[in-house]
């Protein structure tokens, strides 16, 4: 009797969720190197009822078979993967902003020791001179400024030079490396510009930037998010339209209801 109400309870369900998903990315239009999630929605089982038209079968004479007919019993949010399209590049004066153009992400090394990723390329150095992401996370491999360093330059390949004293000559202190997914879509997103490796995303391969198919490096420069705001409202203003829809099927089913009891007085 009730199995509309949990239908669309199901659906009102998956419109929250999936507005939720664009509020997060809409909040995150400005944030360096965020990439923007997508809700992807999946029916539920359905229900098979049968019944005999015995109705059919007294005018014509001939027995038929059961008639099956199939209730769906709603929708469900099943995923929802981040999408790494690039992002567009916006130029800084920063010597420690490199952006990433292409496949790849930055290593860090988490508190706990393990590795987290991320497309934002922030970099700061923090008081023993290493390089850190904005909330002091290690870049792994670790990379340690020298003390008086007064130009640093980071080359496409991820070749990290620093000229000390305002010398003219460069020295090679690192090498910036990033890693590679199968399936970057399976990475979990952990707060922070940051990702975590899963079972889904595979484990990580690492390279020298501009070989393999590795993306480069584009010192002075900062990936912005991938977020579109038109096309995120656009999708705001479909969803709200269908939870207003599914909530007058319920206020139509409650009248129907409203109608059976009175009926039955």
């Amino acid at each position: 009797m009730f199995q509309p109400l949990y239908v669309a309870a199901t659906g009102l369900s998956a419109m929250e969720e999936e507005i939720l998903n664009i509020t997060n990315n809409l909040a995150n239009a400005k944030t360096v190197g965020f990439k923007k999630g997508r809700a992807e929605m999946e029916s539920l089982f359905y229900v098979e009822k049968s019944f005999q038209d015995t109705l059919y079968e007294a005018m014509s004479g001939y027995e038929t078979n059961p008639i099956g007919v199939e209730y769906g019993t709603g929708v469900r949010v099943a995923a929802t993967p981040s999408d790494f399209t690039q992002g567009a590049m916006d130029v800084t004066n920063n010597p420690l902003d490199v952006a990433i153009q292409g496949t790849g992400f930055l290593q860090f090394k988490m508190p706990d020791g393990s590795a987290a990723y991320g497309r934002a390329g922030n970099l700061h150095i923090d008081n023993e001179g290493n390089l850190v992401d904005p909330n002091g996370r290690l870049l792994d491999p670790e990379v340690v400024i020298p003390e008086g360093t007064t130009s640093v330059v980071f080359q496409q390949d991820g070749t990290i030079l620093v000229a000390v004293n305002n010398e003219k000559e460069y020295s090679e202190i690192g090498q910036l490396n990033l890693a590679r997914f199968t399936n970057p879509a399976g990475l979990k997103s952990i707060g922070q510009n940051l990702y975590a490796a899963s079972e889904a995303s595979g484990e990580p391969m690492m390279g020298i930037p501009n070989e393999n198919g590795y993306g480069s490096l584009n010192q002075y420069a900062l990936e912005q998010s991938n977020v579109d705001v038109i096309s995120e409202m656009m999708k705001m203003v479909m969803v709200q339209r269908v939870f207003d829809t599914v909530t007058k099927a319920v206020q139509s089913y409650e009248g129907m209801l409203t109608s059976l009891e009175k009926m039955k007085q």
